[in-house]
């Protein structure tokens, strides 16, 4: 009894200090003591380095407000309310908080732990190992500096320093932050983390490296577990492929192979030596599924010069993906327009089919190349390298070229027209049923206008130079008429169904974009063509 009365006066006597208390508002007034349960021994110093602190030895353990530190040694300042604890220090707060280290001091008052050297802070799943760690219990976040790792599961994340929330389970990274799983690696200088969706949010300028793909972005969510990623701020994805995707914002999973980009989006392709430009684009590399909306335009520079294409709607199709056999259709539709320095086009729908290398115009389809047009009810284009070797017009055909005076123009038309290209220069034309021909004849010397040839037949061919001039005719069975220059009649300048369609061809690049169409009445009328009847059971049975 006596040994413990002197304790108590010394205590009163010398205990009027510690470490020194940080300036921190409570989380209220009703803050209980730091009690010592148990320490094998107990002893003072008035005349070393800390007079007003109890050295405790041995099996230590504190108690505070629900936790539960023990350590191997401890100095407790009971006047401040504080102690620093020395070896094997572990807090226990429930089952679902460990923090152990090396060392720790711990302010009742501010109910702040600072622990130091080997640290440890498990929460349930999530565990984060640092050097030095201040635990701030009032609002249950452990800051951590001098570099830290966090392991949630598969999910790996390291940074010079950084903050975990046992309250929420958010975790903060800073400066060379690294973000690893079994299938990506992610790179910044800041990342919060979600413990609980494995969703993570990159903050400036970020790097994620995955298996198939390298992403660039300022902002960007990415969920470790499934792979999705949401990006903003202008996000580059370079794939492995060659392929480059860049958009305002966007949606990506590598697992998937699924993509979806939203305003100014730019997607090149420098192996194939195509591009795509558009405000919103659907993607599915496993499938090779593809969409695109709004001011789509695709590219080709294969060839030199380089060939834009737009329409409303554009959808990519794959087939037989991931095999030797593989082949694709694009679907684009409507409001149809190409440019490309050397040919036009512009039509309600086409199709192209990478199998047979042909693509397919419809309704309205309009082609022209340099002074020439040509109009059907559908136009097949079928190329070899990306240039045109043959082209093959359906259901009145009608080709138009425009004489260097922009006055006169050679024209045919027929059912069908045959065109056949070498090197992507016109040499043969070929027309077949119901053939009218009007072309002028030249001076040769002075290549002036001497007359005009009309002509009807049934399947005729015109075989063109080089340099694109008429070189000369055959024609099956046929009538004409040669009128010279002076003397052609008014009604055979023109041929039935003749039109100009100048005001519609695209311009420029920029043009394809802006749609104008026929003028009201102009607009062709597919023909009604005969065909046999068919044999049904009736009328076989009556034979």
């Amino acid at each position: 009894m006596l040994i413990a009365l002197c304790f108590f006066v010394i205590g009163a006597i010398v205990g009027a200090s510690g470490p020194k208390k940080r300036g921190r508002a409570k989380k209220n007034s009703t803050d209980t003591r730091v009690y010592l349960q148990h320490a094998n021994e107990f002893s003072y110093d008035m005349y070393g380095k800390h007079p007003d602190a109890q050295f405790v030895k041995g099996n230590v353990s504190f108690l505070h407000k629900g936790i539960v530190l023990t350590c191997d040694s401890a100095l407790y300042f009971q006047q401040t309310n504080s102690f620093e604890a020395f070896g094997h220090v572990k807090m226990r707060q429930g089952d679902t908080l460990t923090l152990t280290s090396d060392y720790a001091y711990y302010d009742g008052n501010d109910e702040m732990a600072e622990v130091r050297h080997n640290v440890i802070l498990t929460h349930r799943k999530t565990k984060l190992y640092c050097d030095s760690l201040n635990y701030d219990r009032i609002y249950s976040i452990g800051y951590f500096f001098e570099g830290g790792k966090l392991v949630d599961g598969e999910t790996t994340l390291t940074s010079d320093w950084g903050q975990y929330s046992t309250a929420d389970k958010q975790a903060v990274f800073y400066y060379d932050v690294r973000l690893k799983n079994k299938t990506s690696l992610t790179e910044g200088d800041t990342l919060y983390y979600d413990t609980r969706t494995s969703r993570a949010h990159v903050v400036g300028p970020s790097k994620i490296t995955t298996k198939e793909d390298v992403i660039i972005t300022e902002d960007g969510y990415y969920n470790s577990k499934s792979d999705q990623m949401e990006l903003y701020s202008r996000s580059t994805i370079n794939r492995n492929d060659g392929k480059v995707i860049t958009a305002d914002s966007l949606q990506h999973n590598s697992n998937t192979g699924i993509s979806e980009c939203f305003g100014n989006v730019e997607f090149d392709d420098s192996i194939n030596k195509s591009a795509f430009r558009g405000d919103y684009v659907y993607y599915d590399e496993n499938k090779g599924y593809g969409l695109a909306t709004k001011r789509a335009i695709a590219m080709d520079y294969s060839q030199g010069d380089t060939l834009y294409l737009h329409g409303d709607t554009m959808r990519l199709f794959t087939y037989n993906i991931n095999t030797d056999s593989v082949y694709r259709i694009m679907q684009c539709s409507p409001h149809v327009r190409a440019y490309r320095k050397d040919v036009q086009a512009v039509c309600d729908s086409m199709v192209m089919l990478s199998r047979d290398s042909v693509l397919i115009m419809y309704k309205d389809p309009i082609l022209w190349s340099d002074g020439r047009q040509i109009v059907g009810e559908e136009i097949r284009a079928y190329m070899a390298d990306s240039t045109i070797r043959f082209a093959h017009v359906i259901g009145q055909a009608f080709s138009i070229e425009q004489m260097p005076d922009t006055v006169h123009y050679n024209q045919i038309s027929s059912k069908e027209m045959k065109t056949y290209f070498t090197d992507g220069q016109l040499r043969l034309n070929q027309a077949e049923g119901n053939v009218l021909t009007l072309y002028y004849a030249e001076d040769s010397a002075d290549s002036t206008l001497i007359g005009l040839n009309y002509l009807e037949t049934d399947t005729m061919r015109m075989y063109f130079t080089p340099a694109r001039k008429m070189d000369k005719i055959w024609a099956c069975k046929h009538n004409g008429v040669m009128y010279p220059i002076s003397q052609i009649p008014p009604d055979k300048y023109f041929l039935p169904g003749f039109a100009w369609f100048d005001y519609v061809r695209p311009l420029s690049k920029d043009d394809i974009l802006e749609w104008r169409p026929k003028k009201e009445g102009m607009e062709l009328k597919k023909e009604k063509r005969r065909q046999a009847p068919r044999n049904t059971v009736a009328t076989l049975q009556k034979n």
